[in-house]
């Protein structure tokens, strides 16, 4: 297959699971964002790396976040909203942090895929990415991708969608995002 047949169908790909996504389970989790003090963040391979980046986006909006496992990290709140990237909502890590940040107050918010996961137990707020996981149900938008690359790269986007429309909603001046740009590089 050549770069621009595999690039097409992953475009595809994610235009199609980004147009099922549901706006009312988006805006709640921007009200979320949007009311916490900080907000935590928490995955598990390419899952986290995907969430670091939507953590370090949100923080040029100014919004105080953190990621799970920093060396800097504080102690969790319930003033603070933990928010999962999972797609089966069964990985063992965010399943007990998200367990335990339920148990201390903090408000969660999950990201993933099955609404009907172990995760559910312990979430206010669920975002669905309708693709396949490793616990498909064969419901979900369909990927010839390897493994959950659809989910990974449709949290990404979502993260970067959220975060332009919280631009729009708040007002803030594309401009002003520099001062919370990293400077010591």
């Amino acid at each position: 297959m050549k770069f621009s047949e595999a690039q097409s169908l992953v475009v595809s790909e994610v235009a199609a699971t980004l147009d099922a996504v549901s706006d009312d389970e988006v805006a709640a989790l921007s009200r979320s964002i949007a009311d916490a003090d900080r907000v935590f963040f928490v995955g598990v391979g390419r899952v986290l790396l995907a969430l670091e980046s939507v953590a370090k986006r949100l923080g040029h909006l100014g919004v105080d976040t953190v990621v799970v496992g920093q060396v800097t990290e504080p102690a969790i709140t319930p003033t603070d909203l933990l928010v999962v990237g999972s797609g089966s909502g069964e990985s063992a890590v965010p399943l007990a942090i998200a367990a335990k940040a339920a148990s201390i107050g903090a408000r969660v918010a999950h990201i993933g895929a099955n609404p009907v996961s172990s995760m559910a137990a312990h979430t206010g707020v669920f975002v669905r990415i309708p693709v396949q996981t490793k616990f498909s149900t064969g419901a979900e938008v369909s990927s010839v991708q390897p493994m959950t690359s659809l989910f990974e790269q449709c949290l990404l986007l979502l993260g970067d969608s959220l975060a332009l429309a919280l631009i729009d909603t708040e007002g803030i001046d594309l401009a002003s995002l520099w001062q919370h740009h990293a400077n010591l590089e």
